[in-house]
């Protein structure tokens, strides 16, 4: 098995400051951003024990292929990726906001929506209320925006769009323009999923703001911040109340699920036999090739931080 970077300990002159995310070893240096995508795999808003060997390369580079796929409709923060995990760009102050947007009853939504139906109350998520009659994994009608609070620790909370207009979070003008943003780069993102045999059903977006102006931040329509079905035989699955094929980490969080873990209070984290840790790589594998319509070549993993360290000679770190 390659071996998988945990994390980072770079050293810079002049000093970065440092933050070490769930996934991301972010370095900020004046008005600049390096983010590291590690191998480290979270769900449930917990870091799982065992890293995921080209998970972070993965990541990184499924990024990049849709940030510069839609550059022409919000400025992103993306500048140069002088390695495979290794991203560089315009140091923004964060939104604390994350922009979810789904266009399928499933996951987080379906847990609501179903928990709704069994205690007869109003099928409400985010102030946003679904269709009735929906099966798990339907389309709703249109996409629906769902925002979460940005949370240093633990879980993101869910927030409607009146209570963080309500609480000042972001101005009315700002938001609107989050919204747009979402909207169109989700259309987008289901477009080129379209395009590769894929239904792009709900991701999310961060967003930061730089001068007065809204840019997209982080990382878009990853295995991370995304999933995917199969769109070859949805219907058919559907018709027949069958589960959707997917491409996304949501077989991670059933294992944990399986394995008695949904990051509740006294729950214990169990730990991921290698043999799953190789599974879970060559499924961010498929995840990027599927996608993308390019062949993932694997970076050298005999020595990642001195790897990354070589390739960033020459770019000011």
């Amino acid at each position: 098995m390659s071996t998988a970077l945990r994390e980072t300990n770079l050293t810079f002159d002049p000093p970065a400051e440092f933050y070490r995310g769930k996934v991301r070893d972010v370095y900020r240096r004046g008005d600049k951003l390096l983010m590291v995508a590690s191998d480290r795999i979270s769900s449930f808003d917990h870091v799982l024990p065992k890293a995921i060997p080209h998970k972070g390369q993965i990541l990184n580079q499924t990024a990049i292929h849709f940030l510069e796929a839609t550059r022409d409709i919000c400025p992103n923060w993306l500048e140069l990726s002088p390695d495979p995990n290794v991203a560089i760009g315009k140091a923004c102050d964060a939104i604390p906001v994350e922009m979810v947007i789904r266009g399928y009853a499933v996951g987080h939504a379906w847990r609501t929506y179903e928990k709704a139906e069994k205690e007869a109350r109003p099928r409400v998520l985010c102030g946003v209320e679904m269709p009735a009659g929906m099966r798990e994994a339907d389309a709703f009608p249109e996409p629906i925006i769902t925002p979460a609070t940005k949370a240093e620790e633990g879980h993101d909370e869910d927030i409607s769009r009146e209570d963080i207009l309500a609480k000042g979070i972001v101005a009315p003008e700002v938001y609107a323009k989050l919204e747009d943003y979402t909207r169109r780069l989700f259309s987008r993102g289901q477009a080129m999923a379209a395009e590769r045999g894929l239904i792009l059903v709900d991701t999310k977006y961060e967003f930061g703001l730089l001068n007065g102006e809204v840019y997209l931040i982080d990382e878009i329509h990853t295995p991370d911040s995304s999933r995917y079905f199969y769109a070859d035989g949805y219907e058919e699955r559907q018709a027949k109340g069958e589960r959707q094929k997917q491409l996304s980490k949501e077989f991670v969080r059933e294992w944990l699920m399986e394995n008695d873990f949904q990051g509740l209070e006294g729950q214990t984290m169990p730990e991921m036999p290698d043999d799953f840790v190789e599974l879970v790589t060559k499924r961010y594998v498929e995840l990027y090739e599927t996608i993308t319509g390019k062949t993932f070549e694997p970076a050298d993993t005999s020595d990642i931080e001195g790897r990354i360290k070589a390739n960033l000679a020459g770019t000011g770190w």
